[in-house]
C-alpha cells in the first residue's frame, strides 16, 4: 500500500489481471456487418474500420479461478492496408486458439491435426473455449488494458491444467484449476455473468 504523501508508485489502473497469467477463456465475437466472401469473411462477423483495416471485435470471458467472468477485449486483425504484418499475427492467434480448444499440438502435422485447424467460417470461433495467456496493451488513450495475443496448447506444461484436464469431469475442473488461496472457482460460471467492465474506449 502506498503512502498517503507519496503518490510515484499509485497505478492508474489496478484492475488490470497481471502480465502472463494463463486463464481458461470464451470467445464472443461481437459482428461488425463487414463481408467479403471471397476472403471468406461471411456471417457479418467482421468489422471494417475508419482506416480501412477489417478485424474480429473479439470478446474474452475468463471462466474460472480469481479472475472468473472478467472480460477481455482485443481486435483480431484480419487485414490492415499497412501491411501483412497484422493479418499475420490475426492468423497465428487463431491458428493457437484452435490448436488449443482442439487439444492439438502446434508441431503436430497429422491429417487429423490439419483438419482440426479448418473452420467453415467465423462463427465456428464464435463460443471457441481456450486456454489463453493474458498480457497487456495500451488503449487509444496510452491507458493500460489486458489483451490476448497468444493461447497455449498441450505443448505447455500448463495446459491440460488450465483447460481442467480432459480426464476430470466437467464439475471437477474448478478444483485442479485453483491454485491460488482466493476462495474455490465457480466450476461452471454462467456464460450470461455480467460484465463487470464497461466498454473500453476505443470500442464506443
Amino acid at each position: 500500500m502506498g503512502s498517503w504523501t507519496d503518490f510515484n508508485d499509485a497505478r492508474s489502473n489496478t484492475n488490470i489481471i497481471p502480465k502472463g497469467t494463463l486463464a481458461k477463456v470464451r470467445l464472443t465475437i461481437r459482428p461488425g456487418g463487414f463481408d467479403d466472401a471471397s476472403q471468406g469473411w461471411t456471417g457479418g462477423y467482421a468489422t471494417r474500420g475508419a482506416s480501412g483495416a477489417v478485424y474480429l471485435n473479439a470478446e474474452f470471458t475468463v471462466l474460472e479461478g480469481p479472475y472468473a467472468r472478467r472480460k477481455i477485449f482485443t481486435l483480431i486483425g484480419l487485414y490492415s492496408p499497412k501491411g501483412p504484418d497484422w493479418t499475420n499475427m490475426g492468423r497465428a492467434l487463431i491458428r493457437g486458439m484452435l490448436n488449443s480448444a482442439r487439444g492439438i499440438s502446434d508441431k503436430d502435422q497429422s491429417a487429423q491435426a490439419q483438419t482440426a485447424r479448418r473452420i467453415s467460417g467465423f462463427a465456428d470461433l464464435d463460443g471457441l473455449e481456450f486456454a489463453a495467456r493474458i498480457d497487456t496493451g495500451t488503449d487509444v488513450n496510452g491507458d493500460e488494458k489486458n489483451e490476448i495475443r497468444a493461447a497455449i496448447t498441450p505443448d505447455h506444461k500448463a495446459y491440460a491444467e488450465v483447460m481442467g484436464t480432459a480426464s476430470l469431469p466437467l464439475g471437477a475442473a474448478g478444483q485442479a484449476t485453483q491454485q491460488t488461496s482466493a476462495g474455490p472457482a465457480p466450476s461452471s460460471p454462467s456464460p450470461g455473468g455480467p460484465a463487470l467492465t464497461g466498454r473500453p474506449s476505443w470500442a464506443q
